[in-house]
């Protein structure tokens, strides 16, 4: 598609045609969708945030100035978006570390700050020790909270090889903290 064809479908978008976005669309979601995976690495947050960013340039067509080509305005409403989920992503998981540091300090169970983080050392230690499909597996199923159909979609094998990885994973982890529970 030449420059001047793309000028003319972007006419056409201001003009409200939704044949002329879809076009749009359908030329550069992959485009969208690569961008946004190089920032969040996570197959559902790069389609959400692609799929967003097509809702917010249709939205603002109407401030497009075709100085740059449509394919950079997008990139740049990508990238933006991609950024945020980032942050949103750091923040909630210092929170949650937070929180689970402070869950373990109220419990009683005696354990100072400096314990809470030798525990966690010793968790992110055991879990890269694991081959990679059993860590793959124990990460977005535990830790990003995802689904075992998810988990399988991600890595292209069936649920039951998830949860074959899971079981073996948290059983190698198990056995590596076995220490902790004779402490």
């Amino acid at each position: 598609m030449t420059a001047a064809d793309e000028q003319q479908l972007i006419l056409r978008v201001k003009e409200g045609s939704h044949e002329a976005f879809r076009i749009l669309v359908e030329r550069y979601m992959k485009h969208a969708y690569n961008v946004a995976y190089g920032f969040v690495s996570d197959h559902d947050d790069a389609e959400d945030i692609a799929q967003e960013s097509f809702v917010r340039a249709y939205q603002s067509i109407g401030s497009f100035r075709g100085e740059a080509g449509f394919g950079t305005w997008l990139y740049r409403i990508v990238t933006n978006l991609s950024l945020n989920r980032v942050r949103q992503k750091k923040q909630i998981a210092a929170r949650e570390v937070h929180d689970a540091e402070e869950s373990l300090l109220k419990r009683g169970d005696g354990l100072e700050l400096h314990e809470v983080s030798e525990l966690k050392m010793h968790i992110e230690r055991t879990l890269h020790e694991l081959p990679t499909l059993q860590r793959a597996a124990v990460i977005l199923r535990h830790i990003n909270g995802l689904s075992t159909k998810q988990v399988s979609s991600i890595l292209q094998c069936s649920e039951g090889t998830v949860k074959t990885h899971l079981y073996r994973g948290l059983k190698k982890m198990k056995i590596k903290m076995k220490y902790l529970k004779d402490e």
